[in-house]
């Protein structure tokens, strides 16, 4: 499999082809459990742990194409937990995985991402089969479903590197289609409402994930890609590895010159970068928005459903089917209004590179006035 890795100047060539599908791959295959809302009314419609409503006195009949199930508070309670595993991982994971693509670079991580993604949809479909016996898969199909997002998305924030003063726009774009993968539960399930059944659905995003692993063999080189910085101390490196070359060979044109000592570009240490009150300042509101975020979809069906049906314990079939239709119509508005996100990433980071040119351009002014 590595040897169909292309080097890292067939990656450049390809590069707006891997820009592209990093961010259809980010819609369809990352951070899609923002989307759990949608993805809870569907597992409760396939009778996901449903044998825990027996002999529980709010129990709720919903029907769909799979069958008649019961749908209970304990039922919910243990699919949340599934989600919460599912979000800690897609969190909570960062770290370990930068440590890792330093030293590996991003194919494997991302080879490993989409293989999990597409495991976790494998096992929803299977698991669906028999609820009764294999609801406890869904833990395991979440986490893998978590995990294998953030590798897909972590990795393609190494992209812009490749893209010079564009690298804010595209880094927004890929930051912008993680945060929009919410609208992709609300899609499905507007599939599944058209009488697709769940195990259909799951298997064609199987496959979907599949060829992202497929692009990322054929198209995502083995080394990681170099920052401009490291790109300008290898092109200095070169060239002072020619004039010692031409010094020793006595070459009339280049003998004059002289090899000078390169250093390597500047590098903040890391812990001077995380023990600075910018940094943590960062840490604590990203924090505390990712939390805030999670926890309102955990909670959002729930309070969806007493707001309708008014803490009613027993609710009728004409007020079960109301509370069903406002769910999911309420949960489809929540996905939709994320693609926001990639609507206006660009922007911001349009204007990003912008002042990052002027900056630059200031910059290379003063030197060039310092040196007169």
């Amino acid at each position: 499999m590595k040897a169909m890795a292309p080097s890292l100047a067939q990656a450049y060539g390809r590069r707006w082809w891997m820009a592209i599908t990093a961010v259809l791959e980010n819609l369809l295959c990352s951070a899609v459990l923002l989307g759990w809302g949608s993805l809870l009314i569907m597992l409760k419609h396939e009778g996901f742990y449903s044998h825990l409503c027996t002999g529980n006195e709010s129990v709720v009949m919903l029907t769909s194409t799979s069958g008649n199930w019961s749908s209970c508070v304990s039922q919910e309670e243990m699919l949340n937990l599934g989600f919460t595993i599912g979000s800690f991982l897609l969190s909570a994971t960062t770290l370990p995985l930068g440590i890792l693509m330093d030293r590996f670079g991003p194919r494997p991580l991302r080879l490993m991402g989409s293989a999990c993604f597409a495991l976790s949809c494998a096992m929803m479909s299977l698991s669906s089969t028999d609820p009764a016996v294999l609801s406890a898969l869904i833990f395991l199909a979440l986490s893998l479903n978590g995990f294998g997002g953030i590798c897909l998305t972590f990795t393609s924030l190494t992209l812009p590197n490749m893209f010079g003063s564009l690298s804010s726009t595209i880094m927004s774009l890929m930051i912008g289609s993680y945060a929009s993968s919410a609208v992709t539960f609300p899609g499905v399930m507007l599939i599944y409402n058209a009488g697709v059944s769940f195990r259909v659905i799951m298997w064609v995003w199987s496959g979907i994930a599949g060829l992202a692993f497929l692009n990322c063999v054929l198209n995502w080189p083995t080394e990681g890609f170099p920052t401009p910085e490291e790109i300008e101390y290898k092109k200095a490196l070169k060239q002072n590895e020619n004039v010692s070359l031409d010094q020793k060979s006595g070459d009339p044109n280049h003998s004059t010159e002289k090899a000078s000592t390169i250093a390597p570009p500047d590098a903040v240490p890391f812990r001077r970068s995380v023990l600075t009150p910018i940094f943590a300042w960062s840490l604590i509101t990203m924090a505390m928005s990712q939390l805030r975020i999670i926890f309102f979809m955990g909670a959002m069906n729930k309070m969806l459903e007493w707001m309708v049906a008014h803490g009613e314990p027993n609710p009728s079939h004409e007020l079960v089917e109301d509370i069903d239709h406002k769910v999911s119509y309420y949960a489809s508005i929540f996905g939709t209004l994320q693609l926001l996100c990639l609507l206006t990433c660009p922007l911001i980071g349009y204007i990003m590179d912008w002042k990052m040119k002027e900056c630059g351009d200031e910059k290379s002014g003063g030197g060039s006035a310092d040196q007169w």
